[in-house]
Order: C-alpha cells, then sequence, then structure tokens
C-alpha cells in the first residue's frame, strides 16, 4: 500500500519559518517528481513547487526566493523549506508524485501577522 504522509506543518508568526517532510512508504520517491501543492480556504489547490527525480526544482512566483524543495532519496523524503512566510501562505499543504495517483493527507500551516 502507498502511503505519502506530510508533517512539519503548524503555527507560524509572519516572517517565521517551517520545514515541512512528505515521507512515502510502499513506493520509491526515486521514479517520479515529487510536488508540493496548497490549498487555501475557499480557493482552489495550487502547485508551490516541483523536484524532478534528477533535482531540477522549478517554484511559484509567489514563493520563489522563499521556499526550497529537496530530496532525500536514500530516506525517501521529500522536503520543503518555508522561509519568510507571511500570511499569504497559509493553507493545507499537500505532496505528490507527478504523474502517479498519489497524495498525502496533508498538513496544516498557519502564519499569523
Amino acid at each position: 500500500q502507498v502511503q505519502l504522509v506530510e508533517s512539519g506543518g503548524g503555527l507560524v508568526q509572519a516572517g517565521g519559518s517551517l520545514r515541512l517532510s512528505c515521507a512515502a512508504s510502499g513506493i520509491s520517491f526515486r521514479i517520479s517528481g515529487v510536488g508540493w501543492y496548497r490549498q487555501a480556504p475557499g480557493k482552489q489547490r495550487e502547485l508551490v513547487t516541483t523536484i524532478t527525480s534528477g533535482g531540477k526544482t522549478t517554484y511559484a512566483d509567489s514563493v520563489k526566493g522563499r521556499f526550497t524543495i529537496s530530496r532525500d532519496n536514500a530516506k525517501n523524503t521529500v522536503y520543503l523549506q518555508m522561509n519568510s512566510l507571511n500570511v499569504e501562505d497559509t493553507a493545507v499543504y499537500y505532496c505528490h508524485m507527478v504523474g502517479w495517483p498519489y497524495w498525502g493527507q496533508g498538513t496544516q500551516v498557519t502564519v499569523s501577522s
């Protein structure tokens, strides 16, 4: 059974940092790119960042320079380092294996002003 489990969310003040983790079981992240998405209340889910199996990254304009995605294939885990958080970053964050029907359950990130 394939599972993606996000962790690391929480409540942080504006300007603060969080690091999210997405750990996979039942499948290897090596075979796929991985993306982080987020969904704020009343809004559609949006793509935040991706990392290919080869390590190439892309970022939404809204997070460039503040967020960093990385992967540790040995731990079968993908990370999202989020710095300089602002209230607009408040959302549930999900990880997803690109091209596969696997999503995590999400982790809540709340940024207070």
